[in-house]
């Protein structure tokens, strides 16, 4: 017996097979492992800051030395100077043991999706802008759109121009950054492959840009949550873990 799903206002069942597959099985196990990686990055990487909130530019970068910037918070070390009178707790050992471990499940996560990306057309088929929706009049209609919390339906079963950027720039500029630079911070890499490195600036200039980075990653998380619950959170969130979009009546 097929399995059948209701919809709103309808006397009548519409079978599972007829309702439309929005997110196939991988792109949703990968963006579930996503966003747990990149929350525990998140959490463990404020406890790395907060353990010495200072930011430099070049290879080296220490308490003697005057910082690019700093960040206005108390340290969790006390020969950190900040001008606050108090230490925060020191988190700053398994923070980084977790921040390492996440780490390498982004990486592990985002090389699955993106050879499946390729191989599958996903990429293609779902991200890649088409011609027509490159226009000002197309742009100002999604932004329109939004600014009336209004989506069509054919932004229900696919993304808008916009979504399409925002997302091509998310996967192969931000999250790859991020991962160059996390990785340019370590010293087996460096002393590994120190090119990687050194077209960087040195190690605390990758420090400097991944900060930049992650607080880029964190308001597109910020707004990527606030534009799900605007365009409707249910459906969305049901379509990310069964795979399954609206479902349209039958008449």
């Amino acid at each position: 017996m097929a399995e059948s799903v209701w919809v709103a206002g309808s006397t009548s069942a519409i079978p599972a097979e007829h309702v439309p597959v929005r997110h196939s099985a991988l792109v949703r196990i990968t963006h579930w492992l996503t966003t747990v990686a990149f929350l525990a990055l998140l959490i463990t990487g404020g406890e790395i800051v907060v353990s010495h909130p200072r930011f430099y530019w070049g290879e080296t970068g220490n308490v003697m030395m005057t910082p690019l910037f700093s960040l206005p918070i108390p340290a969790s070390r006390a020969t950190v100077p900040t001008g606050f009178g108090y230490v925060m707790p020191d988190q700053n050992g398994w923070s980084r043991y977790l921040h390492f471990e996440a780490a390498w499940l982004l990486v592990i996560t985002a090389l699955l999706y993106g050879i499946y990306g390729f191989l599958s057309g996903h990429f293609r088929r779902s991200l890649l802008p088409r011609r027509e929706d490159l226009s000002v009049s197309s742009f100002a209609s999604v932004i329109g759109g939004h600014l009336r919390r209004r989506s069509d339906e054919a932004e229900a079963s696919s993304y808008n121009v916009l979504q399409r950027i925002t997302y091509l720039a998310v996967i192969f500029l931000l999250f790859p950054l991020v991962i160059w630079t996390g990785l340019a911070m370590s010293p087996a890499v460096a002393s590994a492959f120190p090119h990687l490195v050194s077209v960087l600036g040195g190690q605390q200039s990758a420090r400097t840009i991944h900060f930049f980075v992650s607080l880029l990653l964190f308001g597109f998380l910020i707004v990527h949550i606030a534009m799900i619950s605007i365009t409707g959170f249910g459906p969305r969130m049901r379509a990310m873990i069964t795979g399954r979009g609206a479902a349209k009546e039958r008449v």
